[in-house]
């Protein structure tokens, strides 16, 4: 990645200030609570999440019990990983059969991103549709593939991905409670999650005003937990439209609420727009958790947060055919924007 392509551009509207604003007010919040017994403490951890959720879409959590040296050893091999030569690396490269592994040209919004990545399901055979047609019924497995470098790799993610799958049910434990639903509420919902890991890598950019890492999304899933390092670069769109970056916090992580609990929620919590951002000096990583239901579940408002007064505001969506459709749009430029929430909004 050394001259700027055009490819990498940004239209002048979505190009990044290199001065930025640092996120005052964003929430940071302990979950120390949790390992206690005490009621009003939960009670106000709840309130805290529920806040954040409404008001930012984003939050950071401090003492969430995931061992500090399983963080450590999956930015370690993700570094000795990212470290080897472009043609290591495309030997577990990424296709459109192939989904998983080392990809370097994803688009967002049609731009391409100024970074190169490696997928990792949770679970293996990942299950998904073959194909995003609704009359298409036949389920596609997917694995993993692993590079014979760094040798314990797979170990690694692996013990990291149970971590996560573990700290993501209790945060949404509290997003139910929040919503005043009992704490189990979703959980039937991720009895087959059909979560992932991304290892993120930014190389230095030549032109970190014309181009992004990630150009602005939001997250088409249900939760994301994001470990980044101390160099920092995500920014997050404030509910008055301004970009705010987030400041790092040592061993914190980064929570953001994604377009499946915006549904379930019916629009109470909203999915928040967010990029990340490169510079010329220092290389960035970051890893993303993505939390995400089975393939079959069906995404629709939950009733005990809908009635006559608030009815709900989205059709019906399976997950599975909405991930499928999404893929398509990481491999080829198309002439229309990839599928979105906002395509099964019931008009007022």
């Amino acid at each position: 990645m050394g001259k700027v392509d055009p490819a990498f551009i940004q239209e002048p509207e979505h190009r990044p200030r290199i001065s930025y604003i640092e996120g005052e007010g964003f929430p940071l919040i302990d979950l120390s609570p949790l390992h206690s017994n005490n009621v009003s403490a939960i009670e106000g951890l709840v309130k805290e999440v529920g806040k954040a959720c409404k008001e930012w879409g984003f939050f950071q959590v401090i003492n969430h019990g995931v061992p500090l040296e399983k963080r450590q050893k999956i930015d370690s091999d993700s570094r000795k990983f990212f470290e080897q030569s472009l043609e290591e690396k495309r030997k577990v490269r990424r296709t459109e059969k192939l989904v998983l592994g080392y990809y370097d040209t994803e688009h967002t919004k049609n731009v391409r991103d100024w970074k190169e990545v490696f997928d990792i399901a949770v679970e293996e055979p990942a299950l998904i549709p073959a194909s995003p047609d609704p009359d298409d019924k036949e389920i596609t497995e997917l694995y993993n593939q692993w590079p014979e470098y760094p040798p314990e790799f797979r170990e690694t993610c692996q013990d990291y991905g149970q971590e996560m799958v573990k700290l993501a049910c209790k945060l949404f434990e509290l997003i139910a409670l929040s919503l005043g639903l009992p704490a189990d509420r979703f959980h039937s919902f991720f009895k087959d999650h059909n979560s992932s890991i991304r290892l993120n890598h930014y190389p230095p950019c030549p032109t970190p005003e014309l181009a992004l890492g990630v150009g602005r999304h939001k997250d088409g899933g249900a939760l994301t937990i994001l470990a980044q390092d101390d160099v920092g670069g995500l920014e997050v769109k404030r509910k008055d439209g301004e970009w705010v970056r987030v400041k790092p916090t040592p061993d914190a992580y980064i929570v953001n609420v994604g377009d499946i609990i915006q549904v379930w929620s019916n629009d109470k919590y909203e999915s928040v727009e967010h990029r990340a951002m490169v510079n010329s000096e220092k290389e960035r990583f970051s890893v993303p958790f993505f939390f995400n239901p089975a393939h079959y579940i069906m995404i629709k408002p939950l009733e005990e947060l809908t009635n006559e007064q608030n009815p709900a505001k989205y059709r019906a969506y399976n997950r599975g055919k909405f991930t499928a459709s999404r893929r398509r749009s990481n491999f080829q430029k198309l002439n229309v924007e990839n599928l979105q929430i906002s395509h099964f909004r019931i008009s007022d």
